[in-house]
């Protein structure tokens, strides 16, 4: 169970922050830049919601529930890293079955959908849109993730990198579901302006 009583402790008042294996790093080191934006993404998941409160989709809002709670436990995987020693506690990890209800969830939504002639662009309906921005940021997240990842004693779950890569697919299939099913998508006409 976590309990926070005080929010400020002043630890990080020199800009270093502690990892959940008890080292300080920099606020700024990259494995704190990936979990942030994992956090970021989370944020955007929860704007997504405030237009899903609506009876008929309300398969999607329980889908970015989970999304929601996955993404504290992809951070809490990522603040953790495995580097061999023994913690006093067990930390959290993202598992493959994770990956695998949201490659279910996809392909259920995207079963629903007609096949794409032309790439989407960000919009249609609000919640469509808002899914976008949370597509884009979780891309930025697996970027950084996997950079993370190519760092000499800085290992990161190949399951994180699965999950990260799936969710934004997700995001994409999900906001075409929003569309209307695709009706409303707003489709790229190359040259359009030219």
């Amino acid at each position: 169970m976590v309990i926070l009583n005080k929010i400020y402790t002043r630890t990080g008042d020199e800009g270093t922050t502690s990892l959940g294996t008890g080292e300080r790093v920099k606020k700024h080191s990259l494995r704190i830049c990936a979990y942030g934006t994992i956090d970021e993404t989370n944020a955007c998941v929860g704007l997504v919601r405030q237009h899903t409160q609506d009876s008929r989709v309300k398969n999607i809002d329980q889908m970015l529930a989970r999304v929601q709670n996955d993404l504290f436990d992809l951070g809490a995987d990522l603040c953790a890293p495995d580097n061999g020693e023994k913690l006093e506690y067990t930390p959290l990890r993202i598992t493959q079955l994770q990956v695998d209800r949201l490659e279910s969830e996809i392909d259920l939504l995207n079963s629903e959908l007609s096949p794409l002639r032309s790439f989407v662009l960000p919009g249609g309906s609000a919640a469509s849109a808002a899914l976008h921005l949370a597509r884009t940021v979780s891309r930025r997240a697996e970027r950084l993730i996997v950079e993370l990842d190519e760092l000499e004693n800085e290992p990161v779950g190949a399951t994180v990198i699965k999950y990260v890569n799936r969710l934004s697919d997700f995001f994409f299939v999900a906001s075409r579901y929003l569309n209307k099913k695709g009706e409303s998508d707003v489709l790229w006409v190359p040259g359009q302006n030219q």
